[in-house]
């Protein structure tokens, strides 16, 4: 038995559980069993919200009945993975962990859902997230806050804290997330996982319910870049239902391709084919790689610091050469984001009022009485205040003061990564200024806020964003708690950035350790 077989099922990535598969090692429904049982055993950190069980043992059965067929299968066929509640779902539930949309079965897939059907993935279930994705620490559910398998008095960050969770604690290989803010990279970094943001465009929005359409975009979260790769490689792909997905994406070398599921895999063995070719011992040779002073300043915690600079050195020991930038209108973002994300969301949930789908209040006097006391009890604080505050700015009179202004430095915001750009390939920083806080420590809504500083620019300015376990922080802590790296990419580089990712894993092994109590 090899030393990868030897390993409990849930410690295998998703690229390893595939290889046990092929090799016949295990079977989908042994994975998939295996998966639902430390779900159970786990309930406690609210990863889910909704388990199919037998959906999934069917689904698992037939992936190996495909194997058993000796039909041509993809890697992701038959490795359990589970979907943020974000998407919906054919004949499952999907609420956004909101009241709102309790007991809600969405008659059709998500896109992104289809796809990663098509390419044979069995899904297991429905992940916790904040409620419509507004925040950044999962206590936002309206079910049930998510705990972090490092230490479970703290977040595991948000939206995506569910989808994180799932993976941090072994109870499945790969998860879906969605991005608007950080959603993605903050949980991923909190944690001790992977997580990317793929470029505005590259995966389709259709059945994603919306919070802020400029800025909401899928993305997976694994264990590794690698099994990142994988996962975003069928996700991705131009949607005619999607007014803003893209049908071309602009590979490395500068040529235009169709934006279709396959396009990433092929240029990462690409890049990975020619670094290996050219120097094996410096497979990062010749990238250069964007230090921002503006996310090395004040409000960094000090084990931040020092994790996200010896990541920099760990790249320059590949072969990476480092270079100073600057992101000049980076605590800009905050507030750019805050009048943004609220606007397009107000506008976005409108569609929440009791009529048609969704929640309805019992008793209401007239149709304006149902509205208010339909949104009044379905509606979180969080989703409410956004709402208000998305409604001033679009309001007469503010218009122009806010939302139009906001707009206007959005692309100034942008225009910064292009200068940087220029003389660099990637952009490397930390992903969140401290490690997770203990749950229920931070009751300031605008000093939550701050902690999105670092992610908010790259989601402003629709690029991708990446974050890899990068060290630990235990100064002062009764538990270790992980520290990410952040790399950001030009416009459709996303195989640039996972294979940055993947050689800076292969040199170390951050992303190997896991959460002691959940072994």
């Amino acid at each position: 038995m090899s030393a990868m077989t030897a390993l409990p099922l849930h410690d295998l990535t998703l690229a390893q559980q595939s290889q046990a598969l092929n090799a016949g090692q295990t079977t989908s429904v042994a994975l998939t069993q295996h998966a639902l049982d430390r779900i159970a055993a786990h309930a406690d950190l609210g990863a889910f919200l909704h388990v199919d069980a037998d959906g999934a043992l069917a689904a698992a059965a037939a992936a190996d009945a495909r194997r058993a067929a000796g039909q041509a299968l993809g890697p992701l066929d038959g490795v359990p993975i589970a979907h943020k509640d974000i998407f919906v779902t054919q004949g499952l539930p999907t609420t956004a962990a909101s009241k709102m949309l309790k007991g809600y079965q969405s008659p059709f897939d998500a896109t992104v859902v289809a796809q990663l059907k098509a390419a044979g993935v069995v899904n297991v279930g429905k992940l916790n997230c904040d409620e419509f994705a507004m925040g950044g620490a999962n206590e936002n559910s309206a079910y049930a806050k998510a705990r972090n398998p490092w230490d479970t008095g703290r977040i595991p960050g948000g939206s995506s804290g569910g989808s994180a969770v799932a993976v941090a604690a072994r109870l499945v290989s790969a998860t879906t997330g969605t991005d608007t803010g950080g959603s993605i990279r903050q949980p991923a970094a909190l944690t001790g996982i992977t997580g990317i943001k793929p470029t505005y465009g590259r995966c389709s929005r259709f059945g994603m319910i919306a919070f802020a359409s400029s800025l909401d975009q899928a993305g997976p979260m694994a264990r590794t870049a690698e099994d990142c790769a994988l996962m975003l490689d069928a996700m991705s792909g131009f949607d005619e239902r999607d007014a803003t997905s893209a049908e071309q994406v602009r590979l490395h070398d500068g040529t235009l391709a169709a934006n279709r599921p396959g396009v990433i895999g092929r240029e990462l063995a690409a890049l990975s084919l020619a670094a290996q070719l050219a120097d094996k011992a410096h497979p990062l040779a010749g990238l250069r790689v964007g230090v921002p002073k503006e996310f090395f300043g004040e409000g960094v915690s000090a084990d931040v610091l020092a994790a996200t600079r010896a990541a920099l050195a760990q790249l320059e020991a590949l072969g990476a050469t480092l270079v100073d930038v600057s992101l000049p209108r980076t605590e800009l973002s905050i507030p750019v984001y805050y009048i943004i994300a609220p606007a397009e969301a107000s506008s976005n949930l409108s569609r929440f009022d009791g009529v048609k789908f969704g929640h309805r209040a019992q008793k209401y006097s007239d149709l304006n009485d149902m509205y208010r006391k339909t949104r009044a009890e379905g509606f979180g604080p969080e989703v409410k205040r956004r709402i208000m505050i998305g409604a001033y700015v679009l309001s007469h009179g503010y218009y122009d003061a806010y939302y139009l202004q906001a707009q206007k430095l959005r692309r100034m915001i942008a225009d910064d990564f292009q200068a940087a750009f220029q003389v660099c390939d990637v952009i490397a920083g930390p992903v969140a200024p401290t490690v997770a806080r203990e749950i229920g420590s931070q009751t300031d809504p605008l000093q939550e806020y701050l902690a999105d500083i670092f992610t908010l620019p790259a989601s402003l300015a629709g690029l991708p964003g990446m974050s890899v376990p990068c060290g630990f922080s235990d100064s002062g802590l009764q538990r270790p708690l992980p520290i990410g790296l952040q790399l950001i990419g030009n416009y459709w580089q996303e195989a640039r950035l996972l294979h940055a990712g993947q050689a800076f894993q292969q040199a170390t092994d951050w992303h190997q350790r896991q959460p002691t109590a959940q072994a």
